[in-house]
């Protein structure tokens, strides 16, 4: 697991993308862990070195003494880019990341190249939600607030069209340390650091969401306004986690802002493949893997990633969801059971419901044959457990 001692506190990272090539750092949403960048660092990484990392407190990094400042999560990603040796990077935020960057852009102006924020804010004093959030999880739980925050990161056309998507960032926020959770909440509501960004003269991008609850408009206008020189663009349609539910406008205006002359290569194939075999398989599998490779098989391991998780999987002219359902298909008539089962979780993430599951299997014993499917759903009780049904 790959992890460094930053501010007092272990983080959680990911770093993908060729060597030498700039270095793009991500800053993540309350409640929120490094996966919430999949879309764009698979887009990113064949051109920059992609830096993620859990917020102290979520997801895989440890959780810390409290109170929580913006402050002190500012110095916990210079404390990251510190013992990566990286001496400057360009940095992108969302909500608690953009306040984290915007924190950053200030106390240390050389780590910043560029800045990039989005759904975010500079003041949110006078806002006794965020206490009364505080409260509730230390008194109930995250599961208290999970309902109500889905409902501001994603609009309700979305979650209808893409379950799977809301579920996994449910249990995102679920998985968070309640007590490091409700410090962020406090540390978000005393914030006001409108006189302090003033100082930042990092090129600036402010990306919002146009139908954002969270953080509407007017707040990042508010930023725009204290940050010279800076651009705001509005996505429209999109609520507070516009990278996930406009991942195609979100990744057009961040290549535009943060290109650079580099042209792919085999290391950059190599890159982007990675990307999105993390993306699929996740990430933790996906370091397991490399870690485990020798010098035997370390070609292999270049090659599927460059091939079959580069060039195929990153072929955008199938959707995820279409893969998923063809790979699990083909395993079923290959009778290839590691595979099936590698496959089968990833699927569910990537769109495909228990029911278009079922249907698939089905459609599987008319054309592979009734011992090939009878296996597959045997191994999807493996996997699933009770997840499959009563």
């Amino acid at each position: 697991m790959p992890s460094v001692q930053a501010n007092g506190v272990t983080l959680y990272y990911d770093l993908t993308g060729p060597e030498g090539a700039p270095v793009v750092v991500f800053s993540n949403s309350l409640g929120s862990t490094l996966e919430m960048w999949d879309a764009q660092v698979g887009v990113l990484a064949a051109r920059f070195r992609c830096l993620r990392y859990d917020t102290r407190g979520h997801g895989r990094s440890q959780a810390a003494a409290q109170p929580v400042t913006i402050g002190g999560l500012a110095a916990d990603l210079a404390g990251l880019l510190d013992a990566l040796k990286i001496v400057q990077a360009d940095v992108v935020g969302l909500s608690l990341g953009g306040m984290t960057a915007q924190a950053l852009a200030v106390a240390r102006p050389g780590l910043v190249r560029r800045l990039v924020l989005m759904a975010t804010s500079a003041n949110m004093t006078g806002v006794p939600t965020w206490g009364e959030r505080a409260t509730l999880v230390r008194k109930a739980g995250l599961g208290a607030v999970v309902d109500a925050v889905l409902g501001r990161m994603f609009t309700a056309g979305f979650r209808a069209a893409h379950p799977a998507t809301a579920a996994q960032t449910a249990a995102q926020i679920n998985g968070a340390d309640p007590g490091s959770y409700a410090a962020c909440c406090e540390a978000i509501g005393g914030m006001d650091i409108r006189e302090q960004i003033r100082s930042i003269t990092a090129p600036t991008l402010i990306i919002a969401g146009g139908a954002d609850p969270a953080t509407p408009v007017p707040m990042l206008t508010e930023i725009q306004g204290h940050i010279p020189g800076s651009d705001l663009v509005v996505v429209g349609g999109a609520a507070h986690l516009l990278n996930i539910e406009r991942p195609d406008a979100v990744n057009r205006q961040l290549l535009a802002f943060l290109s650079e002359e580099t042209k792919p290569g085999k290391a950059a194939d190599f890159a982007a493949g990675l990307a999105n075999r993390k993306a699929v398989l996740g990430v933790d599998h996906v370091e397991r893997s490399l870690a485990r490779a020798n010098s035997f098989d370390r070609p292999w391991q270049d090659f599927i990633t460059r091939v079959a998780w580069g060039e195929i999987w990153g072929d955008e002219t199938l959707p995820r969801r279409t893969r998923s359902m063809l790979t699990l298909t083909m395993m079923i008539a290959l009778h290839r059971e590691e595979e099936f089962k590698l496959h089968l979780r990833p699927a569910l993430r990537n769109g495909v419901s228990l029911e278009e599951l079922r249907a698939l299997m089905l459609q599987a014993a008319i054309y592979a044959g009734v011992p090939a499917t009878n296996a597959a759903f045997r191994w999807a009780r493996d996997v699933l457990g009770d997840d499959a049904g009563d």
